[in-house]
C-alpha cells in the first residue's frame, strides 16, 4: 500500500511541475542559490598589507548569524495583472525583483528568501541608508497606480507586514513606500494606499489630534522632512513625496497651516 503511495505521490509532484510556466525560473533559482552557498562557504582570504606580517593561519569567529532586513519598502507594480509581474521578476533582462508579488485576491508570492538582497528599490535613499536594497524587504502590490487597493490584497499584506515585523523585529517607523525613498523618480505606492490604516496596526507612522499642534516660530520644513527620512535634495519633490504619503488628498505643491501641522506632528515622532 505504501509503494502504491509513493507512486501516486510522485506522480503528483511531477504533473505539478508540468503545469508549473516557471519551472525554468525555478531552477535558475535554486542554481543561483547554490552559488551562493558555495561563496558563504568559502574561508576568508587574507588581507595583504605592506610591512605588517600575515596571520600564520586562519581564525574563524564562532558568533555570527545571517544579516537581517531592517526596512519594509512597499510598491505598486504599475501593471494590470499579477501574472505580468511574476513574468516580469522571472525575466532576467528586466533586472528587477522583490521578495514578495500580493496579488489582488490576496495571494501571497513569495519569490525570494528575505535575507537575500532583490532588486526593488533602485536609485533611493532614506536618511542616510543609500543602499536601500541591502537592509529591506520589498512588498509589490498588484496594482496599476490609478485604482484603490483591493480589500483580500490589503488583508494578505497586514497578515505579511505583521509576520515580517515580528520575525525581524522591524521598527515602526521603517514601513514606509517606494516613493518615500526616491521621491521625484517612483511614486508607489501611489495616493490609494491607506497608509493611516497600516500605521494604526503599528506598520509606519501616521499623525494624532492637530488640533492642539503649535507651529514653531521659523519652523524649518525641509530640515522636519529630513529628520523624518526624505531625501530633500530636490525639495519639491521631497514635499509631494511627504504629502503623497501623509496628505493623499492633497496635490498641491505648497503645505497650508493644516499640513504644516501635520508636518510638525509626524517629524516629531522620528
Amino acid at each position: 500500500m505504501k509503494s502504491v503511495l509513493y507512486i501516486i505521490t510522485g506522480i503528483c509532484l511531477l504533473a505539478a511541475c508540468a503545469r508549473n510556466p516557471y519551472r525554468a525560473s525555478n531552477r535558475s533559482y535554486q542554481q543561483q542559490v547554490k552559488a551562493l552557498a558555495r561563496t558563504l562557504r568559502a574561508t576568508p582570504a587574507p588581507i595583504p598589507a605592506d610591512s605588517v606580517p600575515a596571520a600564520d593561519s586562519w581564525v574563524g569567529t564562532v558568533n555570527f548569524n545571517l544579516r537581517k532586513p531592517n526596512f519594509v519598502i512597499i510598491h505598486h507594480t504599475a501593471q494590470n495583472a499579477c501574472d505580468k509581474t511574476l513574468q516580469t521578476f522571472t525575466t532576467v533582462a528586466s533586472q528587477v525583483s522583490a521578495h514578495y508579488v500580493i496579488c489582488k485576491d490576496g495571494t501571497i508570492h513569495h519569490m525570494l528568501n528575505d535575507y537575500l538582497r532583490a532588486w526593488h528599490a533602485g536609485a533611493a535613499k532614506w536618511g542616510n541608508v543609500s543602499d536601500v536594497n541591502s537592509c529591506s524587504i520589498g512588498i509589490e502590490l498588484d496594482n496599476n497606480g490609478a485604482e484603490p487597493f483591493t480589500a483580500p490584497q490589503l488583508h494578505g499584506l497586514l497578515v505579511l507586514l505583521d509576520t515580517l515585523k515580528h520575525k525581524y523585529n522591524i521598527p515602526t517607523s521603517n514601513f514606509i513606500g517606494h516613493g518615500d525613498i526616491a521621491p521625484g523618480r517612483k511614486v508607489d505606492p501611489s495616493a490609494y494606499f491607506p497608509w493611516d490604516r497600516l500605521a494604526a496596526k503599528g506598520f509606519g507612522q501616521w499623525y494624532g489630534d492637530t488640533s492642539r499642534v503649535t507651529i514653531p516660530q521659523n519652523f524649518n520644513t525641509l530640515q522636519a522632512l529630513r529628520l523624518i527620512g526624505y531625501d530633500v535634495k530636490d525639495s519639491t519633490t521631497a514635499l509631494l513625496a511627504f504629502k503623497r504619503h501623509f496628505i493623499p488628498q492633497d496635490s498641491t505643491r505648497t503645505l497650508d497651516s493644516a499640513g504644516m501641522k501635520i508636518l510638525v506632528d509626524v517629524s516629531g515622532r522620528y
